[in-house]
């Protein structure tokens, strides 16, 4: 097949499931063309040593990338961000017409959901099936990050996130989603049932993977001898990293908290572990990705913490497949669809999000339990991710969808 790929974002950004995707569609014998934009994220500038031009193609085998201009912003300011995804709504539909015009099937990453404009042309002028890939739920995405106007104006805009998204879902062909929930919410705004498919998330293998501990890694994190958990990620306000400070603050004779990355929450959380003398909560910058299977290697558990959102209860966060493709056990302040793959395959401790006490609670009962008893967990980890998220798996999955969307197509 010729198979179209759309995203905003692509390797070298840290958005790998399109890469991955790409890679391993050729690698069964199909060619593919990606539209993206130039590297930006997640600091919202190109990348030094890229400069943005209409004309940007690289040819590698059977794999053609394409990218043109963006106006990139990804920081606090929710019409920089607007304007960065219209600029690529924009320039990649100008480009998918005659770039895209003879593949077979698309394939669109979402979000943004400005990214299916380039799709909404071709299904228009050529009938093209497209797959999207849903992997947050809008509007809520949006009004809960923070970055949406409060009052009348907010109102106003998650119902026009609403009715767009309600289009977008009626469109596509086919619709792959990274949970049960979402696949539930995705029906009930207006897909078709039978063209949804859940397809759990892989992460980036080449990244992610088991490694023995080593001493350098265990230093790095300040490891003491005693049990410690990390956080490796984005400080965010989806995230509410407060739980955990709070958490940890209250077993600091029992547990360390290593807290790994950066984001817009990553002061605030810094001057609360301060306040509550917190010394067994630490920090470190973020690392590059070449180093983070040691440093998953280096600690007990990984954290998995998010706030208390109806739409993330309807996700599995990425850094959930990470901890699980590293054999890490973890402890999650998660709800719904996360919260119960954790606890059916038994590959850690649960507790409800936003509530510091029943997180400490579950860090005392790891800070408890026998090496034994993690080396059980983490070979579950190890099998649950391999059984039902590894890249194989995924790919499988969204290579069948596009396939059978395409001979429906052709049918017609």
């Amino acid at each position: 097949m010729k198979i179209g790929v759309v995203s905003q974002w692509y390797p070298p950004e840290p958005v790998f499931v399109p890469g991955s995707l790409a890679d391993e569609l050729v690698a069964r014998g199909h060619e593919v063309r990606v539209l993206t934009s130039f590297p930006s994220y997640p600091g919202g500038h190109i990348y030094p040593g890229w400069r943005q031009r209409w004309q940007d193609t690289t040819t590698t085998g059977a794999l053609t990338v394409r990218r043109v201009p963006q106006r990139a912003s990804h920081g606090r300011s929710a019409a920089g961000r607007t304007v960065s995804y219209l600029s690529f709504a924009a320039t990649s539909t100008l480009a998918a017409l005659s770039y895209l015009a003879h593949v077979d099937a698309l394939y669109v990453y979402h979000p943004p959901a400005t990214t299916f404009a380039a799709a909404a042309a071709l299904r228009r002028l050529r009938r093209t099936p497209t797959l999207l890939h849903v992997q947050d739920v809008w509007p809520e995405a949006v009004t809960a990050s923070g970055l949406a106007p409060a009052g009348v104006t907010g109102r106003f805009l998650a119902a026009g996130l609403t009715s767009v998204m309600r289009r977008l879902y009626q469109g596509a062909s086919a619709i792959a989603v990274t949970a049960p929930s979402m696949q539930q919410l995705v029906v009930e705004r207006g897909a078709a049932p039978e063209r949804v498919r859940t397809v759990l998330n892989w992460t980036d293998e080449s990244i992610f993977r088991p490694v023995p501990v080593t001493a350098q890694a265990r230093a790095a994190i300040g490891h003491r001898g005693r049990c410690t958990v990390m956080f490796a990620g984005n400080m965010g306000r989806f995230q509410h990293l407060e739980t955990a400070v709070r958490a940890a603050a209250a077993v600091r004779d029992h547990l360390d908290l290593v807290l790994v990355g950066s984001g817009v929450d990553q002061e605030q959380v810094i001057r609360l572990a301060g306040t509550l003398g917190a010394s067994n909560v630490r920090f470190l910058a973020r690392r590059p990705p070449e180093q983070m299977a040691e440093l998953y290697a280096a600690a007990d558990y990984q954290l998995v913490c998010l706030r208390d959102l109806p739409a993330l209860r309807a996700t599995i966060p990425s850094k959930l497949q990470a901890a699980l493709c590293c054999g890490s056990p973890v402890v999650a302040a998660v709800a719904g669809d996360a919260a119960r793959l954790v606890e059916t395959a038994g590959v850690g401790l649960t507790c409800p999000p936003e509530d510091w006490q029943a997180l400490a609670d579950r860090f005392s009962q790891v800070a408890g339990w026998s090496r034994e008893r993690r080396a059980d967990l983490s070979a579950r980890a190890l099998r649950l991710y391999r059984e039902r998220m590894a890249l194989q798996v995924g790919v499988d999955q969204i290579e069948d969808m596009l396939m059978k969307m395409t001979h429906e197509g052709a049918r017609r």
